[in-house]
């Protein structure tokens, strides 16, 4: 389930950002192997700029813990010509984005 809010979250994301909402955009790369019960992984390339790329695998697997455990990226280009990239970890600590552009949670 995990993995199916992130994705969303990402699409949301990347339609969402300002200059990427160009109707003639065309997928030029689309990589997908889905490898059942053990993991996946995906790429996705666009004519405007988008860039996603996302792997899962199965951590503690048959455990009480047992979790989809995801990294990835995506990037693209917003309204001020700048390419916005995140990369992510989505695990059992919740989804945590990094990217240069983000605010950092000060330390404790």
């Amino acid at each position: 389930m995990k993995v199916v809010a992130v994705l969303f979250a990402l699409v949301a994301v990347a339609v969402a950002a300002p200059g990427n909402l160009d109707k003639e955009a065309t997928v030029l790369r689309y990589d997908s192997d889905n490898i059942g019960v053990d993991g996946y992984n995906y790429a996705v390339e666009t004519s405007n700029g988008i860039n996603l790329q996302e792997q899962g695998q199965l951590v503690n697997a048959g455990s009480e813990n047992e979790a989809i455990q995801v990294r990835g990226s995506f990037s693209y280009v917003g309204a001020d010509g700048v390419t916005y990239t995140v990369n992510y970890v989505a695990d059992e600590n919740g989804f945590q984005p990094q990217g240069a552009h983000l605010p950092v949670a000060p330390s404790k």
